[in-house]
């Protein structure tokens, strides 16, 4: 396939399946997102006129719009992040076992049971989370909180069968990541949906990498500046975006998200994209919120509007601490998010779409 000529729809669901295996077999915890990071920056260089890694370790690639823009205001910042849920040791017992706390938004019952691979400085080791043995009566107090479903992470804890002296040569101390093995992150078909752990946020990466790539086949409707920023941190703390916000010229920012399929917010699993109205950090620009939403009608497709309340988004982040003047969230309708999570066959690709017209869209002012 030459550089002008756009993908089929076989071609580009082929493409969207493989690249979203290699991102989810990638290891990503909050600040060490070494192994996506590599994958989005060998993707956008094929796409961008720019790209390279700040100092925060978000990756960023520039592609440039025909309008001139001296102030750099009508730039956009297109963003979602590397990192994911996972876990950093607490403390190493001496008999080699490893207890854990969250690393993100996580509680013991997102990972369940698992092979592990804890991430030492000198080198990754498997291991295994342990809710204990299911034999046990209440009289134990690791059983008796088991047993009864209110699981907590003094609860766990990780079997290496190493002792703490070998542990310590390879490198596993207090704050070493530990992420699900790799051995479970193959995704697994169910009927015309994929699932697998960490749809969270490798769904959205890969939409908007499709986005770059078709963006490049369009480049005369490309209006302003377009930044696709891969952030570091979000589930913890929001940091790489809040310094890649400081740092790049633009008044709006978008976050590229899953959204929860849940009754509460009357959101469904289908192709459609959820446009989030606002969360827990705040309410998203009226006129970026609508703005999405037509540019996804004009995809054909029919936008689900949701105010996750329960949620939080780099977007939302940024506009709330104002170093954004304006800000959206566009979200891949996901069942089960933090776990075993779910999105149907199109939904990237539409997420994508609708990211491009979007863009496309845009004129010199947008309202608020």
């Amino acid at each position: 396939m030459s550089d002008n000529q756009t993908p089929s729809p076989r071609d580009t669901q082929e493409s969207t399946q493989t690249l979203l295996s290699r991102l989810l077999m990638a290891r990503g915890p909050g600040g060490q997102e070494d192994e996506v990071r590599a994958i989005c920056l060998e993707e956008l260089r094929r796409h961008c006129d720019e790209v390279w890694t700040d100092r925060a370790g978000n990756v960023i690639g520039l592609l440039k719009g025909r309008e001139p823009d001296p102030d750099g205001k009508h730039a956009v910042r297109i963003m979602g992040h590397m990192d994911e849920i996972a876990m950093l040791v607490k403390r190493v017992e001496p008999d080699g076992t490893l207890r854990v706390v969250a690393l993100g938004g996580a509680n013991p019952v997102n990972f369940g049971a698992c092979p592990v691979d804890i991430l030492g400085d000198a080198q990754t080791l498997p291991g295994v989370l342990s809710f204990g043995s299911m034999h046990a009566t209440t009289g134990s107090p690791q059983g008796k909180d088991v047993m009864s479903g209110a699981v907590e992470w003094k609860d766990v804890h990780i079997i290496t069968r190493h002792d703490q002296q070998t542990l310590q040569g390879m490198g596993v101390r207090p704050g070493t990541r530990v992420v699900l093995s790799q051995h479970w992150r193959t995704p697994f078909r169910v009927g015309d949906a994929t699932a697998a752990h960490f749809l969270d946020d490798r769904a959205p990466v890969v939409a908007m990498l499709q986005a770059a790539e078709q963006l490049k086949h369009s480049r005369t409707e490309l209006a302003h500046d377009t930044y696709f920023v891969f952030t570091t941190l979000e589930e913890e703390s929001n940091a790489g975006a809040m310094y890649a916000a400081a740092h790049l010229s633009g008044d709006t920012t978008i976050a590229v998200e899953v959204g929860p399929v849940m009754s509460e917010y009357a959101t469904r699993l289908s192709v459609d994209p959820i446009i989030d109205t606002g969360d827990q950090k705040g309410y998203y620009s009226r006129g970026v919120v609508m703005a999405l939403a037509d540019a996804a009608k004009r995809c054909g497709f029919d936008p689900q509007f949701a105010l996750l309340v329960d949620f939080a988004s780099d977007a939302s982040a940024v506009m709330s601490s104002g170093i954004s003047a304006q800000a959206g969230c566009i979200a891949i309708p996901t069942e089960n998010t933090h776990g075993f999570e779910l999105v149907v066959d199109g939904a990237i690709e539409a997420c994508a779409q609708t990211l491009v017209e979007y863009l496309k869209g845009l004129q010199n002012e947008v309202s608020t």
